[in-house]
């Protein structure tokens, strides 16, 4: 597992393998081994790095082979990755979607500050252009839209929420033919 951060700047990271080997008697036993792998910036998942002459040993005393790892990324839950665009999603409060704001997004490569239009519906994909996995074409950052509601678990909040519902008289399902 590779963090998905590795894959925008680079890195180094120690893996530890378990490596079978023959004893004297003849016994497979295993050997834990570490090796210091480097991760190029902007590997996709599903790629392979290739560590040259650190697979296992030939037949007959022969040199060791290569041993290849397939990148799998480390998203945590909170990213999805699609070849080299990046997708996450964004919780806003219902104000914030319906008259705009500026919030702090983490991406893997930092946070950013995004302008959040006036009128976002749920669903809405925002693009961050070139934001997403570093290649000779970078792919693209996309922040899609989640409406998260405050609870109505006080009798003020309950209020508020009847207060919004004499005052909009908002359908959400107009134009739906039942």
């Amino acid at each position: 597992m590779v963090d998905l951060a590795d894959s925008y700047s680079g890195a180094t990271r120690s893996i530890t393998l378990q490596i079978p080997e023959v004893d004297d008697q003849g016994r497979v036993r295993t050997r834990a081994r570490t090796l210091n792998v480097r991760i190029p910036k902007g590997i996709r998942q599903g790629q392979q790095i290739r560590l040259a002459g650190q697979g296992g040993a030939g037949f007959g005393g022969g040199e060791a082979g290569d041993l290849y790892l397939e990148v799998e990324f480390n998203t945590r839950g909170r990213y999805r990755v699609e070849g080299a665009d990046v997708y996450i999603d964004l919780p806003l409060a219902p104000w914030e979607a319906a008259l705009g704001a500026t919030v702090e997004v983490p991406t893997p490569a930092g946070a950013v500050d995004l302008k959040v239009p006036p009128n976002s519906q749920a669903g809405k994909k925002l693009r961050l252009k070139g934001r997403g996995i570093p290649a000779r074409e970078a792919g693209d950052l996309y922040l899609v839209l989640q409406i998260a509601l405050p609870p109505a678990n006080t009798a003020e909040r309950r209020q508020a929420y009847e207060q919004m519902k004499r005052d909009l008289a908002f359908d959400p399902r107009a134009g739906m033919e039942v």
